[in-house]
């Protein structure tokens, strides 16, 4: 994509770009809606990149045209959040650049021409690959460097959470900055434990494929919300903000009277939380030793999990539309018990998550695309970087 952002800039804006940065996708591995109650994942960032061509326009405005989106122009003198932009491009980029600017960077003005094969709606997060990529441009060319790629995804969640008006978790932002296959521990969210771990799919004779249901998260904010409100009202009989700060001998010890004030199905998720963190530490083990069947098998177990307690697999109340249900249940059959397939990130719709052995990628690949459509499954592989400067 070099040739074409590069191209792009120069056919927008009429001159040159000097840089290139980008930042790629991520993918859940395990902690399924752990990060959230200060839990602990494993994230990857993939081969799927927002690549974008910059260069400096001397003025107090940054441009930013995303390929088949118009531009984009946030002006650097008004850096405070407005609800009126909320759900928008340039809430994300004033929200970047107003948290370099409380960091004590001097902010100028860039234009910069972006394009992507993050596969959006996908649940690889296209939306935390722009925020870390626009932190990674402030960061490299007003900041020298300055800040750690923990310190840019915490600045991307920022811009998320209070600029773009949406509550979200820290994962995506930090494996996309971070790169690689990393393990995150949240329970400080102003210091988040992240170690990188030392994982080669191809060695161990494994593809990461990642399969669109075919089921988009249009009308699904609420069923996402209910998640996390069903937590805090399990938290708060033992008077905690979130999950992480509740002992779990006592909340087996008071789990009825959790199922009488957040009923059954917040208790269910909240038993799914405490064992995810759990999983999550055994599949690091088992992937420190070279366990990778061990891995596997806690994979298959918290998909299982995500489905009978977490209950993320299937709507409220649908019926004949269960595409993320379908389409586990398909990829279970297609592996035939090899590998392990699990729901990704959000869950309700979007994409699983399969780990398939090298002998059965064609026929697993083919055998999924004759059902769901052609183009639905997609083989990844791990990214060594996260957000950088390219060139």
């Amino acid at each position: 994509m070099l040739e074409r952002v590069r191209s792009g800039f120069f056919e927008t804006f009429g001159r040159k770009a000097e840089h290139v940065f980008s930042a790629p996708g991520r993918t859940e591995i395990g902690g399924n809606h752990t990060d959230h109650e200060r839990g602990k994942v494993i994230a990857g960032a993939v081969n799927l990149r927002t690549v974008a061509a910059v260069a400096e326009n001397g003025e107090r405005t940054i441009r930013i045209l995303s390929e088949g989106y118009p531009v984009c122009e946030v002006s650097l003198d008004r850096l405070t959040p407005d609800e009126s932009e909320f759900g928008t491009t340039a809430s994300i980029i004033r929200g970047v650049a107003a948290a370099f600017s409380d960091r004590g960077c001097e902010l100028r003005g860039f234009d910069a021409y972006a394009a992507s094969n993050v596969l959006s709606g996908s649940g690889l997060s296209s939306s935390a690959a722009f925020e870390v990529l626009v932190g990674s441009i402030i960061n490299g060319l007003f900041f020298g460097g300055k800040c750690d790629p923990v310190e840019i995804a915490q600045i991307g969640q920022y811009a998320e959470n209070v600029f773009f008006g949406k509550p979200c978790g820290l994962m995506d932002q930090m494996a996309s900055s971070v790169g690689n296959i990393v393990y995150i521990d949240f329970n400080d969210p102003d210091a988040p434990v992240v170690k990188k771990l030392d994982v080669d799919l191809a060695a161990a004779g494994y593809k990461l494929c990642i399969i669109d249901t075919g089921a988009d998260h249009a009308a699904l904010t609420d069923e996402y919300a209910a998640i996390t409100d069903e937590m805090k009202a399990v938290s708060a009989v033992f008077g905690k903000a979130v999950l992480r700060e509740v002992d779990e001998a006592e909340f087996y010890g008071r789990i009825a009277e959790v199922r009488k004030a957040a009923g059954d199905r917040a208790a269910l998720r909240a038993m799914h939380i405490f064992e995810e963190n759990k999983r999550v530490e055994r599949e690091v083990d088992a992937l420190g030793r070279g366990d990778f069947a061990e891995f596997l098998n806690v994979v298959n177990e918290s998909g299982r999990s995500s489905w009978l307690y977490l209950q993320n697999v299937v709507p409220t109340g649908a019926t004949e539309h269960q595409e993320v249900a379908f389409a586990l249940a398909l990829a279970a059959r297609l592996l035939g018990g090899r590998g392990a397939s699990r729901v990704h990130g959000g869950g309700f719709a979007g994409t699983i998550q399969a780990f398939v052995p090298d002998d059965m990628l064609d026929g697993f690949k083919t055998g999924m695309e004759r059902v769901l459509g052609e183009g639905r499954c997609h083989v990844l592989s791990i990214s060594p970087t996260g957000g950088n400067m390219d060139e």
